[in-house]
């Protein structure tokens, strides 16, 4: 079924760092390594899928013990796909704006313009101790990370650009060739109010953990107030840990066992590390600010977004994700490969034949 420009798009994790994307010890039939990943990327092209996101990690933890890099593994998924978005994680601090803009750039010419960047503002404190990066106060890391788009978009779309900002210097610099048009998407993380106000001033996307359908609302209300008043414009990506069974019941039992198997002491780890993330926040307010044990055991509060059923349900589900604002739904899963291609060919088109029944209800109503 085609899809118009004003449907909910889909992306997936990329499980480009081991041990899956629960802190379980559930059987997880994903793989990390090049090949799996192609042949999970071809699927999920296949399959209706618009974007995969690669992972940022630099060192191991809560499963994760072995990481390939994002930009690189990104560039491999491009050039085993011909449609498929992907999106690459980079962190501010570790990379320049001037090597991040010219590696994309690139990218963007050998891949005829589908890579597309996710700035995470640092979330494991742990990690820029191990590899000797200053690590900033919450607020400080977006007042950073907003410098850092700031200068990919001025060096992407300027010559002789000049940036005299607190974080980033730069003095006539050129760098040619520039990205083809449409520029690079520039995606972002976040739910505390710095990163809300961030991607209000400067991002195309922002990313949210999972949550209901009313707290992504507020969100989203907030930060589409606050893009109308900078003359700017955002869209919003909801992250969620999809659960696709025949019943609800076997849907359901899967998760009772995913966190049953929860492995406690990783699970604290992860807890005691994002501390530094959304609950470091001056309002205590963002990302993993109010997360429980059991969402912990997913990343993002994947499990929060409810898309655990059958397909009929989860289609229902994301349309009102949708309603609450949301552009995008960023999946995870359990067993990769099947689960993107199970979802892309039973929950998709369900997903589709509702927003085509409501754009006919509209129709109708004018």
């Amino acid at each position: 079924m085609t899809s118009n420009s004003d449907d909910v798009k889909f992306a997936y994790w990329v499980p480009n760092v081991s041990g899956g994307l629960v802190i379980s010890n559930i059987e997880q039939r994903t793989g990390w390594d090049i090949d799996y990943n192609r042949k999970l990327a071809q699927i999920a092209e296949a399959n209706g899928f618009d974007y995969a996101l690669s992972q940022i990690r630099f060192t191991a933890g809560y499963g994760a013990d072995n990481q390939h890099e994002s930009v690189s593994f990104s560039h491999a998924l491009l050039a085993a796909t011909t449609t498929l978005k992907v999106i690459a994680a980079i962190l501010p601090g570790p990379w320049n704006p001037a090597l991040a803009a010219k590696q994309i750039a690139t990218i963007n010419h050998l891949t005829n313009g589908r890579v597309a960047v996710n700035v995470v503002s640092g979330w494991f404190r742990g990690e820029f101790a191990a590899i000797g990066e200053l690590w900033l106060d919450h607020d400080e890391r977006y007042r950073r990370s907003e410098e850092f788009i700031r200068a990919l978009r001025g060096i992407w779309t300027e010559d002789n650009f000049t940036l005299k900002g607190d974080f980033y210097r730069f003095t006539n610099y050129s760098m040619k060739p520039k990205p083809i048009d449409p520029q690079p998407e520039i995606f972002q993380g976040g739910s505390s109010r710095a990163a809300r106000d961030m991607a209000s001033r400067v991002s195309d996307w922002y990313f949210t953990n999972g949550n209901t359908p009313d707290e992504i609302r507020k969100q989203v209300d907030d930060i589409r107030a606050k893009a109308k008043a900078n003359g700017h414009k955002v869209k919003i990506g909801v992250n969620a840990f999809a659960i696709a069974r025949e019943s609800e019941q076997e849907a359901r039992a899967v998760l009772d066992e995913i966190i049953a198997k929860a492995n406690p002491e990783a699970v604290q780890g992860f807890a005691d590390q994002v501390k530094n993330a959304g609950k470091a926040s001056p309002e205590g307010e963002g990302n993993w600010a109010k997360s429980s044990f059991e969402d912990l055991v997913q990343y993002n509060d994947g499990f929060r977004s409810n898309l655990i059923g059958t397909p009929e349900q989860i289609a229902e589900r994301i349309l009102k994700l949708k309603d609450a604002g949301a552009d995008l739904i960023l999946l995870g899963f359990l067993h990769f490969q099947e689960e993107v291609e199970f979802f892309g060919k039973r929950v998709i088109p369900l997903v589709r034949e509702l927003e085509a029944a409501r754009d006919r209800e509209l129709v109708a109503a004018e």
